[in-house]
């Protein structure tokens, strides 16, 4: 057998293998093959009539940037990969995360954190129609790390003094006033300089700001926001930093003049900050998460579309590894399903006229619904499951309008089993103020069991309105255009049964449609 016929005999195996696996998702975009960690999301761009979304993953202990491009945010793309490492990388190092940018002189531009013995910020620039060739630059890195210490720099503010700053985890670069900047994580330094040496100067998340005239020198301005122990920890980092202005509509339109930083710290997942760019600094108003109980949303990326409206992912980490099958019946679990790697559903973001932050999942996605029902409304009393007789699977949205009345909690139950425990319960507290994924009871073994808690206070009159989508081994909530949840579950393969319930007192059901979803990913 020639190696092209031993190539299509395997391809076709692995196919299979995946068409056959009950808890790879449909439609939650997902790495082509493989284990895969680190997998964020990165330099998202709208570019020649498509989106374009690139992210990391491994190959010989090397990182790389894969690529996909879209034209409806749904059905994707792969490309060849965009960003291989160095010929002097060894193992562990590579090509981490960054952003791009559309240049006014007709350039895409690339910033990465250059991983490796040279480490530091790396850029690189395409002019191709698909965005499939890139150069880099030859400087590379151009904001250089100390020999031996990745993640930290030595720079020189404006006033002449040396501190430590990093080349880590670039944003996209914007432009203000002809000149270009970049905002840079500081992971490494607070741990190090902060964390470790107890030096609050250098403590909690924050970015270094850099500005340049050419894309290749640039000049260290100093730190871009100042955090606040209200908000976030000192241990906690600022990395895969996003900063833009919000629209004021989920449509798009006209920027506000508010912007938004969105950024993990590596020890509490997602969050974002919304606040006011003057000058040359930001100033956060106002602090929230997308991760509440540990850090499975992950490493958030967004972009900018011709309509104005900014779209974001985030990396949902996989709780079953990757690890190795020696080290518990999860990982043995991951190392058999041989994948890894999922994206959150793309979600839009604006600002409410309240100035809070809104969103909700794309429109496009409405195009894989089929086989909807429209379910009449009805009371829901208290303490009772109210199961849909003609709904079943696990490949779903399901969009549902409540009244609360007098119960304490209201909501759907999904993935669960016709008899017994299993069941994955997505509901609002009204006595908390909480909107809930309850993953105690999702399968029999695998996956993280808890409760996912995100602050949602509901006015009296307001009813709760939920979109949730139940994607396999993930279930991702939308309740209200305030708020979200996505987790894994691994449900059992006959566990499909929905469930409406009101708890603590009765509820009624305004409204209800469900369907089913066609999977999008080819396998």
């Amino acid at each position: 057998m020639s190696n092209i016929e031993s190539a299509i005999v395997h391809a076709r195996m692995l196919r299979e293998h995946y068409l056959r696996d009950p808890h790879r998702p449909g439609y939650h975009l997902i790495v082509p093959e493989g284990m895969h960690s680190p997998v964020d999301p990165n330099g998202a761009i709208f570019w020649n009539g498509r989106y374009h979304l690139f992210y990391i993953y491994q190959h010989e202990q090397r990182h790389y940037w894969g690529h996909v491009s879209s034209l409806d945010l749904v059905h994707w793309r792969h490309h060849l990969p965009a960003l291989a490492p160095d010929p002097d990388d060894g193992a562990g190092d590579g090509i981490f995360s960054g952003g791009a940018f559309a240049d006014p002189q007709g350039r895409a531009v690339i910033t990465y954190w250059k991983f490796s013995p040279k480490s530091g910020l790396g850029i690189a620039t395409s002019t191709d129609e698909n965005l499939d060739f890139w150069t880099k630059h030859p400087g590379n890195p151009l904001i250089p790390e100390l020999p031996g210490r990745r993640g930290v720099a030595l720079v020189t503010t404006p006033e002449g003094a040396e501190r430590f700053a990093s080349g880590a985890d670039p944003s996209a670069v914007w432009m203000r006033d002809g000149r270009y900047y970049v905002a840079t994580g500081n992971l490494i330094v607070m741990h190090e300089e902060g964390v470790k040496k107890n030096n609050p100067a250098y403590q909690g998340d924050t970015l270094y700001l850099f500005e340049s005239d050419d894309l290749t020198r640039w000049r260290f301005l100093g730190e871009f926001y100042k955090s606040d122990r209200r908000w976030t920890a000192a241990d906690e980092d600022c990395m895969c930093p996003d900063f833009f202005p919000l629209p004021g509509s989920p449509e798009g339109g006209p920027a506000t003049d508010k912007h938004m930083l969105l950024f993990i710290s590596h020890n509490h997942g997602c969050q974002y900050y919304i606040g006011d760019y003057t000058g040359r600094r930001f100033e956060p108003r106002a602090h929230g998460r997308m991760s509440w109980k540990d850090r499975e949303f992950f490493a958030p990326e967004s972009l900018a579309d011709p309509k104005g409206r900014r779209i974001m992912w985030a990396w949902l980490i996989n709780p079953r590894g990757p690890r190795s099958p020696s080290e518990s019946p999860e990982s043995a679990a991951q190392a058999a399903a041989g994948w890894s790697g999922e994206m959150s559903l793309p979600r839009v973001l604006w600002l409410g006229e309240d100035g809070t932050l809104r969103m909700r999942p794309v429109p496009e996605l409405e195009v894989l619904r089929y086989r909807g029902i429209e379910w009449p409304s009805r009371d829901l009393p208290g303490g009772q499951r109210c199961p849909l007789e003609k709904l079943s699977g696990r490949s779903l949205e399901v969009e549902a309008e409540f009244e609360l009345g007098t119960a304490q909690r209201v909501g759907i139950e999904v993935c669960c089993a016709m008899d017994g425990p299993e069941c994955t319960p997505i509901f609002y507290d009204a006595a908390e103020g909480t909107l809930n994924v309850d993953t105690r009871h999702s399968g029999p073994l695998q996956g993280t069991r808890l409760i996912e808690s995100a602050p949602l206070r509901l006015p009296p009159a307001e009813p709760l309105r939920l979109r949730v989508f139940v994607d396999r081994c993930i279930v991702e909530v939308f309740a209200n255009d305030r708020q979200a949840i996505a987790r894994h579950i691994f449900p059992s393969a006959e566990s499909g049964t929905v469930r409406l319930f009101a708890d603590g007192g009765s509820a009624r059901l305004l409204s209800l449609r469900t369907w089913h979803m066609m999977p999008s990913n080819p396998w």
